[in-house]
């Protein structure tokens, strides 16, 4: 094998004649960020007219390998060949991709791998440039990343064993992301039981939400304004001026807050005024709420317990902010798990796609029961009772699915520098 840059074998982001020959009124198909994943999750199904993307769009045709360059979905390694289907042969899409066109001497599903390898992945990480949250990966590491090149037949050898391989890795995860679904499915339906105890359903009239249970004698259904207040969180802007009085704090985004957890292994820091801050720093205590994401988890409440001191949040993430005398934290972020508070955010959402959004005013206008203080949290202490092996199994789930997805990135590492050899498979370990 011999030393070549990427450079000498793609080209990276270059012009599409084909898009300039396309009428202003034709068709051709639209990728937004959101759509571009690996294997069958790829979503092409998005149309645009060519006159309303001709401005400000990335473009790109049948054959292309596709890299999101912004964090954090290049460490996603959520890159893309698009074999065909495209409409008309090509397309229009987020700016944060780079558009590699394999050349004679390389092949692209062996190009495809290489972007998912770890020394790319690691490597582009590493040279990121811009703010926090909005860092990228530049053209010049992709044309300048050197790799071993080996023949043609050798590459599609290479690419056949790693169709192989890793197709076999994605049936086994996909087995523990549908058992992921339905423990996540059964820790709705015991979270419901339990605070929403009775029938599924009340008698037309009753109230609006006819997914809501009749409520006990006594418990008021309060919208959740009457006993929170929000706070919203801080837009990064690297336009605005620095004072003297200036604080650099922990600065939690979207991809932190999951539902019903937290991910704290990628929290960056910001520098901000220190009034700014004042008013976007969490408390502990605080629910947080996105304010987009996948349709099943929207609404998904999640309770900051001070993990990070004066850590500040993206202004798509609300903190609600519970009145201590009146709601339980634990209780409100459960109440949001159950089948009630996911028909709620799903019929008041805001729907693009398999993605949706809600707003301030949705979230505050949440009708929960409110039985008194002590008795929600004694139903918050028997929910984290009953959802104890529940829990231990998600977590051993989720531990299988990441050494999983190491393995897969190992074995395609292994591949791709020539580590092993793809005929006989020696040296897989």
């Amino acid at each position: 094998m011999r030393k070549v840059r990427l450079r000498h074998l793609v080209q990276v982001n270059p012009s599409t004649p084909a898009f300039d020959r396309l009428p202003n009124d034709a068709e051709l198909t639209f990728l937004p960020m959101e759509s571009i994943w690996p294997d069958d999750r790829l979503n092409l199904s998005q149309r645009r007219i060519k006159s309303s993307v001709s401005i400000g769009y990335t473009r790109f045709q049948d054959g292309d390998v596709l890299v999101p360059k912004i964090t954090p979905t290049f460490e996603a390694s959520r890159s893309v060949w698009i074999t065909d289907g495209l409409v008309n042969g090509v397309g229009a899409g987020t700016t944060e991709l780079h558009v590699l066109r394999a050349g004679p001497d390389i092949d692209p599903r062996f190009l495809l791998y290489l972007t998912h390898s770890h020394h790319f992945l690691k490597l582009g990480e590493a040279e990121m440039y811009g703010v926090a949250g909005q860092k990228r990966v530049p053209d010049s590491f992709v044309r300048d990343f050197p790799i071993s090149l080996a023949n043609l037949d050798e590459q599609r050898r290479i690419a056949n064993f790693l169709d192989t391989a890793t197709a076999q890795i994605k049936s086994i995860d996909d087995v523990r992301s549908r058992q992921l679904t339905l423990l996540r499915e059964r820790t709705s339906a015991l979270i419901t039981e339990i605070l929403l105890p009775g029938s599924l359903s009340s008698p037309t009239g009753k109230w609006p939400w006819e997914w809501l249970p009749a409520m006990e004698v006594g418990t008021p259904l309060v919208r959740l304004g009457y006993v929170c207040r929000l706070q919203s969180g801080l837009t990064i802007d690297g336009s605005r001026s620095l004072d003297d009085d200036v604080v650099t704090r922990p600065y939690l985004r979207v991809a932190n807050v999951q539902a019903g957890r937290l991910d704290l292994e990628s929290v960056t820091e910001t520098t901000v005024p220190r009034k700014i801050a004042e008013r976007s720093t969490l408390q502990p205590g605080d629910v947080l709420m996105t304010e987009g994401g996948d349709l099943d988890k929207l609404g998904r409440g999640t309770v900051w317990r001070g993990e990070l001191p004066n850590c500040l949040h993206q202004n798509h993430i609300f903190a609600v902010r519970p009145h201590p005398d009146k709601l339980d934290a634990d209780y409100l972020a459960l109440m949001t798990q159950t089948l009630h508070g996911r028909c709620y955010f799903e019929s008041t959402g805001v729907k693009t796609t398999n993605l949706a959004s809600t707003s301030s005013a949705k979230i505050l206008s949440f009708p929960i029961p409110l039985p008194s203080l002590e008795v929600q949290r004694l139903l918050v202490e028997r929910v984290h009772t009953e959802l104890t092996s529940i829990d231990t199994a998600k977590e051993a789930i989720e531990s299988q699915r990441r050494l999983l997805q190491e393995r897969r990135r190992a074995l395609i590492t292994a591949a791709v520098t020539g580590q092993i050899d793809v005929t006989t498979a020696r040296g897989i370990a």
